[in-house]
């Protein structure tokens, strides 16, 4: 039980025991570090329950937990708020106990109520760009949260194969090939097939352009277009199994997810299984006729299936068209409930997917649940905001993605252009070097885009998040290696267990750290319950600033008293551990000399 769990408990029983009235809720916060004290409980909303002066009120539970609890050595009272100090003892204990626990803070999985992450979610006529590393690190991270937080968890895509635009790129690569392929061009697949799809649009956009100079209206041009015509007429075929068509299809799809491996490992996500929508775009449709007789979907006149959410504050929503052919909506509905068909011991789903589809999951959630799915009441949408770069928004028709190949590329650039004009890495050999600015690189734009908040836009400046000061991956990278570099200088055992009379208390510094420390555990379960990488992501920030804050003002290796040197080893050495542990979870990697 930690010591805010432990105060919870005190201060009810002293309210109770002193002013006869039971509290309901305490309320905390840190202290104001003008005040003496480590944890301040909040008199004015007791006043609800307990009528007097908030100074008196506090005054009096403060001595209560003085004379009740150990872990309280004494307290202060500034108008309505008890700040309370904790006693050395507590800390001390708390880090005798942890120091040597490897994934400190995090919890034992569960062997059921397993939790399906999806992410990534490609379409397969063009690379993957910069909104998919946005998609992809926050997938993979609250993920692998999530897991920390003592849940299973099924990591998963699927896979969009088909459609008018997969169609698109195949028939150009048939008119403008030439016959070339990855090998005989160099480029990887995904590239290759999503040159193609550019190379239509422009196609597409010149027949468009020549059909209205001769007269043709623009609406009508655009609609009958002899290549676009020629890509739907590719889909049907596809549709109905042509086995030439079918054979490009799976040739140029190939391609590209041999692309789509080589980014994945690049940027350090992985999946557990894979999902594709050719295989699922029929799914759903025996849910309907289910939902019709149970009076969940009505028919139209014309045949076509509708569910009317108007009373839920929506509107009516197609699930079946009058041809009796799916839309995403059904597919949907037929995947979620495929997954846990597969998984059975999935109690809850992730979909990391952007702002711009939540009303699609707002209806889609809305609906299995009136299909009478239990697990669709643990369903999340993890919705995100775009991705901007200083040059503006990005196309993918006209070829000016930033290709995220390219993007983590021009990171280890930057990297290595920063690290070089400060002389960080003299004595490194050239693969060394090239190593590390990956590892910075890849850190850099992977903290930039995880500390903030999902839901928030973000303008991605490359050069300021590789800076090596301030809220970066790069300076919390420093701060590790610089950790490791004391842990090496120290060449005597710092494995002993301390007491408190040989180290005669805590110096400030040492109890702030302390404490930050103990904030890591409860960090994981409040970012695994939001789905926030980014509570993690400052969390580690705060340690950090911390720890700096800690070697700036004690000495650590130059301490004459042998306990206290130990101690201050054995802490460099927990908050090294607790950074690790933290951006692991974020899927960045540390450098042990920097």
């Amino acid at each position: 039980m930690n010591i805010q769990d432990v105060l919870t408990n005190k201060v009810k029983e002293a309210v109770q025991s002193i002013f006869n009235a039971e509290l309901p809720a305490v309320e905390f916060q840190p202290t104001r570090k003008d005040f003496e004290g480590d944890i301040t409980v909040v008199v004015f909303p007791m006043l609800r329950v307990v009528k007097g002066n908030p100074v008196e009120i506090g005054t009096k539970i403060g001595e209560y937990l003085v004379a009740n609890v150990d872990e309280v050595a004494k307290f202060n009272v500034v108008k309505g708020f008890l700040n309370i100090v904790i006693d050395d003892a507590y800390y001390l204990n708390f880090f005798n106990a942890i120091k040597s626990i490897e994934d400190f803070g995090y919890v034992s999985t569960e062997a059921d109520n397993a939790v399906m992450v999806e992410y990534s979610s490609p379409n397969t006529n063009k690379p993957l760009h910069l909104g998919h590393i946005r998609n992809n690190l926050l997938g993979y991270a609250v993920a692998e949260i999530i897991k920390a937080s003592g849940k299973k968890v099924y990591k998963t895509q699927i896979i969009n194969d088909r459609g008018i635009h997969i169609c698109k790129s195949m028939l150009a690569w048939q008119r403008f090939g030439n016959g070339e392929t990855p090998e005989s061009t160099g480029l990887k697949g995904d590239k290759l097939v999503g040159n193609y799809y550019v190379a239509f649009d422009k196609a597409y956009k010149a027949e468009v352009a020549e059909m209205i100079t001769k007269g043709t209206d623009k609406a009508v041009a655009e609609k009958e277009a002899p290549i676009l015509i020629a890509a739907q007429e590719m889909l049907r075929k596809w549709e109905s199994g042509d086995d030439e068509v079918v054979t490009l299809w799976k040739t140029m799809n190939q391609w590209v997810y041999d692309g789509f491996d080589i980014t994945y490992k690049n940027m350090g996500v992985d999946f557990d299984q894979l999902y594709y929508e050719s295989n699922t775009y029929l799914l759903g449709k025996d849910v309907v006729a289910d939902g019709l007789q149970k009076g969940v979907f009505y028919k139209k006149e014309d045949g076509s299936v509708w569910i009317d959410l108007t009373d839920e504050g929506l509107d009516e929503k197609i699930v079946l068209r009058s041809d009796g052919t799916a839309v995403y909506m059904t597919q949907d509905i037929g995947t979620a409930i495929q997954r846990v068909k597969d998984y059975a011991d999935v109690g809850g789903m992730v979909y990391t997917v952007g702002n711009e589809q939540d009303y699609h999951f707002k209806v889609l959630f809305l609906i299995l649940k009136k299909l009478g799915f239990s697990w669709a009441e643990r369903l999340y949408h993890l919705s995100y905001g775009m991705v901007d770069l200083p040059s503006g928004k990005m196309k993918s028709r006209e070829g000016t993605v930033v290709d995220a190949d390219d993007l983590m590329q021009d990171m280890a650039q930057t990297a290595a252009k920063i690290s070089e004009d400060l002389g960080k890495l003299d004595g490194y050999s050239e693969d060394e070097k090239n190593d590390l600015y990956k590892m910075i690189g890849l850190g850099a734009l992977k903290y930039y885009i995880l500390k903030v908040d999902p839901k928030k836009r973000i303008l991605f400046n490359p050069e300021e998040s590789v800076d090596f000061q301030g809220n970066t991956g790069p300076f919390i990278q420093y701060t590790y290696a610089r950790i490791q570099s004391i842990i090496r200088k120290a060449d005597f055992d710092y494995s002993m267990d301390i007491d408190l009379a040989s180290i005669k208390g805590f110096h400030e510094k040492e109890k702030e750290l302390l404490k930050q420390i103990q904030l890591f555990p409860e960090t994981i379960q409040l970012s695994a319950d939001n789905y926030s990488p980014a509570l993690i992501a400052n969390y580690t920030y705060d340690l950090v600033k911390e720890f700096n804050s800690f070697y700036q003002n004690v000495s650590i290796l130059g301490e004459e008293n042998m306990q206290k040197k130990i101690l201050r080893v054995q802490l460099a050495k927990k908050v090294g551990e607790v950074i690790k542990s933290s951006f692991k979870l974020l899927g960045i990697e540390v450098p042990v000399r920097m």
